[in-house]
């Protein structure tokens, strides 16, 4: 996107706080500023997305690259008057400072502490649900978080819990009730080239696993299993692949490097990167946003973290743009017809009006966005409704097989669906992942104000707008070379042989500006010990007869299948590639200390002895620039989980 990220949430955070009446020119704010940079306590490095608070406001701004933060508040009569200052970023101790402003604009630096700390958010909970922290151990000390949010005011609330001898939040108490619901995950096993040289799948854009592993890990507690799926851990970073040239809207990368749990494997990754759309050329949005009011909506991780995340996607808004907002809670309806994006000021007035309570029609309110949608359809736009929801459904016509029909009827009328998950307690992730799926949309977990301006704001284009559909990847591996294989996650993207060249066969989107890796572990020929199931000898079946291109020493085909938005043929791109030997190159080994991260928190049988320590080392060193601060932030989520000895719960 050409405008930086912070600069949308800054610009979202002017558009936050004004009355319905007032015009909405930044001259209107420009009364009191509080500004400065966020450092790191141990090594003065600038931090990158801390999310800095103001007492008394119902907005937050995050850090930049440089560290650096601006805070306008709204009206006047700030001189002189005292606040507290707040900041959180994960893997830090929240850091308050109570300033008396002075002038124009005041200066308030903040420096944070390595080690976890309790969120807004986490405080919040902690007061609806009673659940007080247990007392810290003796000789300890003690960490506490002030102020939640309560609908547009901060309440202050005092949440204390013991810390580790790390630095570290101790385990959490949880609330009493837990209904989130994940799809069953079978771990993928090694197939013999052999009997099975053919591995496909459909991509996965998907990084809702990544930003929900992330919100249990900074509560102190391990995530189920079927809560990680690997390929969107993996896919939440960015490689530095090559950007695409020629017709194809997309490059391919293919590299090849050491399997850092196994060094007698190797590990083969696979990237694609799709094409970037300048925001300028983008076409117009005709979006409904599909908004979940029922009473399970009410705690601050859900309905005012979802209006928040809300307002960074209008402030991005053009005049070409049209959106509406349906509702869902004991019925459905229309909160805000369709309205052009040059109405920011009536657009966030709806969204502020915006309140909890009821039960949950889900499916009428999908059918009421969907009409919505289609009366407002037009050829040359993205029509698209986002559903935003902790995707608990539990009154009316909502059984999952009658929505997947309709998505999927939509869906054909060049209607999509994304969705938005949010929420602690009753989070419904496999049924909120299978909707995006069948919508040919994408669907992501915001667990805080940062995560929402990652998708809607930096990644604002591949979220919403699509350049490539029924993107599938299948690779042939050289039994010459190859002895086995595996795909590391993928499991539920997996795709028959036969599905590759079929057109009818739905798969998965591709994003302006998307990046998507899949990551093979090889076993070599010649390399025994891997557990890989023999196949009797077939009759008809010579498995020494293959071709004279089994001795050019290539390790395997990659063959990937896709359609333009507006076609219904599919266009084939083929490539080889080979091992060149050697550990891999930075994203190789970095995308492996993530995946192998992800396999301790699976249990998996195939991370052997690899321990935390070793996914640190790993991760730490091949971070690279890391210029948006998601690395440095994933080696803190990794000593966190190591500090709690999480994989020991």
């Amino acid at each position: 996107m050409p405008i930086p990220a912070l600069a949308w949430v800054l610009a979202a955070s002017l558009w936050f706080s004004a009355p319905a009446d007032v015009d909405l020119a930044p001259s209107h704010f420009a009364r009191a500023t509080v500004s400065g940079r966020v450092t790191d306590a141990d090594t003065g490095e600038a931090l990158t997305g801390a999310q800095v608070f103001i007492s008394g406001q119902t907005t937050s701004v995050l850090s930049g690259d440089a560290g650096e933060y601006t805070f306008i508040l709204p009206g006047d009569g700030w001189d002189g008057r005292e606040v507290e200052v707040r900041a959180e970023l994960t893997g830090y101790q929240g850091i308050v400072r109570t300033v008396r402003l002075s002038g124009a604009t005041t200066r308030v630096d903040l420096v944070m502490t390595p080690g976890a700390d309790l969120t807004m958010v986490e405080a919040a909970l902690r007061a609806q649900y009673g659940t007080p922290a247990p007392p810290p151990p003796a000789g300890r000390p003690q960490v506490e978080a002030v102020d939640r949010i309560d609908g547009a005011r901060r309440v202050s609330v005092a949440a204390r819990a013991p810390v580790s001898a790390s630095g570290g939040i101790g385990r959490r108490p949880r609330p009493d009730f837990n209904t989130e619901s994940y799809a069953h995950i079978e771990e993928s096993g090694f197939l013999g080239v052999e009997d099975n040289p053919l591995s496909t799948f459909a991509i996965d854009v998907d990084r809702a696993s990544y930003s929900n592993m992330r919100r249990f890990i900074t509560r102190a507690m391990r995530p189920p299993v079927d809560a990680i799926r690997i390929e969107e851990l993996v896919n939440y970073f960015t490689y530095d692949d090559p950007a695409p040239r020629g017709a194809h809207p997309f490059s391919i990368t293919t590299e090849v490097g050491t399997a850092p749990w196994q060094h007698a494997h190797r590990l083969v990754r696979i990237g694609i990167r799709g094409r970037d759309i300048a925001s300028e050329d983008l076409p117009a949005s005709n979006l409904v946003f599909l908004v979940d009011v029922s009473g399970s909506m009410q705690p601050p991780d859900k309905l005012p973290l979802l209006k928040s995340s809300l307002r960074l996607l209008v402030a991005q808004m053009r005049p070409e743009d049209r959106v509406a907002i349906v509702v869902y809670s004991g019925q459905a309806g229309l909160a805000l017809p369709p309205t052009s994006g040059k109405d920011r000021g009536e657009i966030l007035f709806a969204i502020d009006r915006l309140e909890a309570g009821g039960s949950t029609a889900g499916g009428a309110g999908l059918r009421l966005a969907y009409e919505v949608a289609r009366e407002n359809f037009s050829e040359d736009a993205n029509n698209r409704v986002i559903l935003a929801s902790d995707g608990d459904f539990n009154v009316g016509p909502s059984s999952d097989s009658e929505m997947i029909r309709l998505i999927e009827k939509e869906r054909e009328s060049g209607v999509l669906l994304s969705v938005l998950g949010f929420g602690t307690g009753n989070l419904k992730d496999s049924k909120m992942e299978q909707l995006a799926n069948h919508g040919n949309g994408s669907y992501a977990y915001i667990d805080s104000e940062r995560e929402a301006a990652k998708v809607l704001v930096s990644e604002f284009a591949g979220t919403l707008f699509t350049i490539a559909k029924d993107v599938k990847v299948q690779v042939e591996f050289n039994p010459g070379v190859v002895r086995a294989y595996r795909l590391i996650g993928y499991e539920n993207r997996a795709l028959r042989p036969e599905d590759f060249a079929d057109d009818r066969k739905d798969a998965g989107e591709l994003g302006a500006g998307h990046t998507v890796t899949a990551l093979y572990e090889i076993v070599p020929v010649g390399v025994e010990g891997a557990d890989v199931p023999e196949v009797p000898p077939l009759r008809y079946r010579d498995p020494a007869n293959v071709t004279g291109r089994a001795a050019s020493g290539e390790l395997g085909f990659v063959q990937l299948r896709y359609k333009r938005p507006e076609d219904s043929g599919s266009v084939l791109v083929q490539q080889a590639f080979l091992d060149r030997g050697g550990d891999g190159s930075r994203d190789v080994r970095f995308a492996a200390s993530v995946a192998a991260f992800g396999m301790l928190l699976r249990g998996s049988e195939h991370v052997g002895d690899f321990s935390l320590g070793a996914v640190l080392e790993l991760a730490r060193g091949s971070l690279g620039d890391d210029d948006e601060g998601y690395r440095r932030e994933f080696v803190s989520l990794v000593r966190e989980a190591r500090a709690q000895r999480l994989l020991e719960r």
